[in-house]
């Protein structure tokens, strides 16, 4: 019989992630555009080329608000990572400390 006061065991569900090789190569972007309304975020992934005002979306994520909360903490998760392992990233924009058009 199993005590009462023992904490329930978490089961891990392993998902198989498939992906064609062009997805596989993935797509570089500087600079995000975040937008949201009552049930859903979209996030858009762009890329600006240098002495270019014409930025382009090489990816559009749409999220429910939960799986949002989610990749914010997986993100941040993930940055602390980096950070203990390489140092401090530094977020400076060339136009001083606001980070402005690189993030929405």
């Amino acid at each position: 019989m199993s005590d009462p006061n023992e904490a329930p065991k978490k089961k891990t569900i392993k998902i198989e992630v498939k992906m064609n090789e062009e997805m596989a190569q993935g797509s570089y972007a500087n600079m995000a555009r975040i937008f949201h309304n009552q049930t859903e975020f979209v996030l858009d992934a762009l890329f600006l080329p240098p002495q270019s005002r014409e930025a382009h979306v090489r990816s559009r994520v749409v999220l429910s608000p939960v799986h949002a909360k989610f990749l914010h903490a997986a993100l941040g998760r993930n940055l602390k990572v980096y950070e203990d392992k390489f140092g401090p990233i530094k977020a400076v924009s060339p136009g001083g400390n606001d980070p402005g058009s690189i993030l929405h």
